[in-house]
C-alpha cells in the first residue's frame, strides 16, 4: 500500500535551453515552469552539460526542484539521462548496443535513471533502434498529442508498444513505467505534457525513485487532474503500486477534472473494460469492478477530439495465495 504521506508534484523532465537548441535561458525556463504551476523540471540539453552550472547558479525559489540531466542524442535514437552529478557528460558517440549499455550503466552508477525518449519520432534520428529493456522508463508521450508537425513524436505508436509490453512484462514481474514530457524548445511548449509524481519530498532522489517505480501519471496541462486507485477489502493501491487481490475482483476508482466532454477508459491486460463520457463540466467520478484474472489496471482520459488528456501508469494486481490457499 502506498504510504499516505506521499505528495503529488508536477514536473517536466525534457526541456532544452539556449545551451543547445532552446530559446530560453535556465532562469527563464524556471520562471516559465513556476508560472505554469510546475514543481520541478529536468534540464536535458542535447549532448552537453554546459547548462548545469547555470542551473546551479540560478536562485531557484523554494518548493521548486531542478534535476540535472542530458538528452543523449545519437543517430540511432535519443534517451534521457536524469539525475546526473553536475558536469557529468554522457558520451553519445558509441557505435553499437554494447556502447549504449556501457553509458547507461555509468548513469546508473552515478545515481541517475535512463529514459527512452520519443521512441517513434518520425525524423531520421528520432526512432529508438534498440530494446527498451534495462531502461527505467519510456517516454510514451512527447509534446502535444494533437500536433501534426512532421517532426513530432508518434505518440499513438509509442503508447501502443508500451501497452503491449505491459501485458507481457507485468506477469513476469517486471515492467517499464511510462512518462510524458513537453520536449520544450519554445516557451509556449513548457508543460505540454508533464508528469504528476507521487513522492515523499520535492528533491531529485525522491522524484527519480518514484518515476522509476511508476508512481506517476501524465497530464496534458496543469488544468487536468486525475485520481486513480484500486481497492480490495481494506487495501488500497495507488498508481504504480501493487494490490493483493487473492484471485478475486478488485474495484477501481477514478476521478477526473478538467476534460469537458472527454472520455475516461479503464484498461487491463485484456484491453479496455469500461469507458465513460465526461459531462461539460469536465468532472467525473467512477467506480467499477475489475475482472479477477486481471494482472493490472490503468486509465486513459481523452479529450472530445480524441487526443490524450491524461494517462496513468498501472496499478499492479497480484494473487499471492499459496497453492493450498487457492483450494479454500
Amino acid at each position: 500500500v502506498q504510504p499516505t504521506e506521499l505528495l503529488w508534484f508536477r514536473g517536466d523532465c525534457h526541456i532544452h535551453s539556449i545551451y543547445s537548441d532552446g530559446e530560453q535561458t535556465p532562469p527563464e525556463l524556471a520562471e516559465t515552469a513556476r508560472l505554469l504551476g510546475l514543481h520541478f523540471v529536468a534540464t536535458t540539453d542535447h549532448n552537453t552539460t554546459a547548462a548545469h552550472h547555470a542551473w546551479q547558479q540560478e536562485n531557484i525559489a523554494q518548493e521548486f526542484a531542478v534535476i540535472l540531466g542530458e538528452e543523449v542524442t545519437t543517430p540511432h535514437g535519443h534517451w534521457l539521462a536524469l539525475g546526473l552529478p553536475p558536469g557529468h557528460l554522457v558520451d553519445w558517440q558509441y557505435a553499437d548496443v554494447v556502447g549504449l549499455h556501457a553509458q547507461r550503466d555509468l548513469v546508473h552508477d552515478a545515481g541517475g535513471i535512463c529514459v527512452v525518449a520519443h521512441p517513434y519520432a518520425s525524423y531520421p534520428s528520432g526512432t529508438f533502434a534498440y530494446s527498451h529493456v534495462g531502461f527505467d522508463a519510456v517516454e510514451v508521450w512527447n509534446g502535444t498529442w494533437e500536433s501534426d508537425l512532421p517532426w513530432q513524436a508518434d505518440n499513438e505508436r509509442a503508447l501502443a508498444h508500451w501497452a503491449r509490453q505491459l501485458v507481457v512484462d507485468v506477469p513476469a514481474g517486471r515492467w517499464t513505467p511510462a512518462i510524458g514530457n513537453s520536449d520544450t524548445h519554445l516557451r509556449s511548449q513548457m508543460g505540454l505534457p508533464h508528469n504528476v509524481v507521487a513522492a515523499e519530498r520535492l528533491n531529485t532522489d525522491d522524484l527519480l525513485t518514484s518515476i522509476k517505480a511508476g508512481r506517476t501519471w501524465i497530464s496534458a496541462a496543469t488544468t487536468v487532474d486525475l485520481s486513480f486507485m484500486a481497492t480490495f477489502d481494506d487495501q488500497c493501491a495507488q498508481i504504480g503500486d501493487e494490490l493483493d487481490t487473492h484471485g478475486k475482483s478488485a474495484t477501481v476508482q477514478a476521478t477526473v477534472h478538467g476534460v469537458p466532454f472527454g472520455t475516461v477508459t479503464i484498461h487491463t491486460d485484456a484491453g479496455p473494460i469500461h469507458s465513460e463520457s465526461l459531462p461539460g463540466s469536465g468532472t467525473c467520478e467512477l467506480s467499477r469492478p475489475v475482472p479477477p484474472t486481471s494482472t493490472f489496471v490503468r486509465a486513459e482520459v481523452r479529450s472530445r477530439t480524441g487526443h490524450m488528456a491524461a494517462l496513468s501508469n498501472p496499478v499492479i494486481l497480484r494473487d499471492r495465495r499459496t497453492p493450498s490457499q487457492e483450494n479454500l
